[in-house]
């Protein structure tokens, strides 16, 4: 049975053979683009399971492309992993603000690149989950539905905002979000709010979950994710 489709981005053309070569290694069905118009074009017509998307692009570059995937309708589902050059920090905060789903710091391992689009496609697979249902990661449950936070089966206190980011977070664990998409995931786009409030909300957060508060990590640079 064939593997998820994924569409490369990427206008290197040693970078795109190599990333080709282990992704059919591994059973992906694998497109290739060497611009953003073409890719931009493709994943219209085609509709991957994936985008793997480099962000400097002759043309249109990835971050035009990202916003407009996700601002089309038939499009904005499909899963986005933004390549980007080592420390370029604004880069990776700006993808991910677009709805990126992820990023990679080139130069990049073959097998890391492997293993975190696996984890991308498997997150995806999993967002059927009703938000309402009860969540368990590690020690941690949150029952949305009573706003109810249980921490080695003993109940914790939380703030609506605090349990809000909390669930937020634990529902994808792993993944990487800014202030700015917990902000909007939380209080919605018109809510006025600095970086500064979503850093203390964090604070306090960790320090109600007591010995769980380990699990929702500082990603420098980016944002915060609930460990996975």
């Amino acid at each position: 049975m064939a593997k998820e489709s994924i569409l490369v981005v990427e206008d290197e053309e040693d970078i795109l053979e190599l990333i080709r070569y282990n992704l059919t290694k591994e059973g992906y069905q694998v497109a290739c683009a060497a611009s953003g118009e073409e890719g931009l074009k493709s994943a219209r017509a085609k509709h991957p399971d994936l985008v793997l998307l480099d962000l400097m692009l002759p043309g249109i570059d990835g971050l035009e492309i990202c916003k407009a995937l996700k601002a089309d309708g038939s499009t904005q589902a499909i899963p986005i992993v933004i390549l980007t050059a080592k420390g370029e920090e604004s880069d990776i905060v700006a993808g991910l603000e677009l709805g990126a789903d992820d990023y990679i710091v080139k130069p990049f391992s073959p097998k890391v690149l492997i293993a975190r689009l696996r984890a991308v496609l498997r997150r995806r697979s999993r967002q059927t989950q009703d938000d309402q249902s009860t969540l368990q990661v590690h020690d941690v449950v949150i029952h949305p539905g009573r706003h109810e936070v249980l921490v080695q089966g003993k109940p914790v206190e939380l703030t609506l905002t605090e349990f809000q980011v909390l669930h937020f977070l634990a529902r994808r664990p792993g993944w990487v979000f800014t202030r700015y998409q917990i902000v909007n995931a939380v209080k919605g786009e018109d809510y006025a709010v600095t970086d500064r409030a979503v850093d203390v909300q964090i604070v306090g957060l960790r320090k109600k979950l007591g010995p769980a508060g380990k699990f929702v990590e500082t990603v420098r640079g980016v944002g915060y994710r609930f460990k996975e």
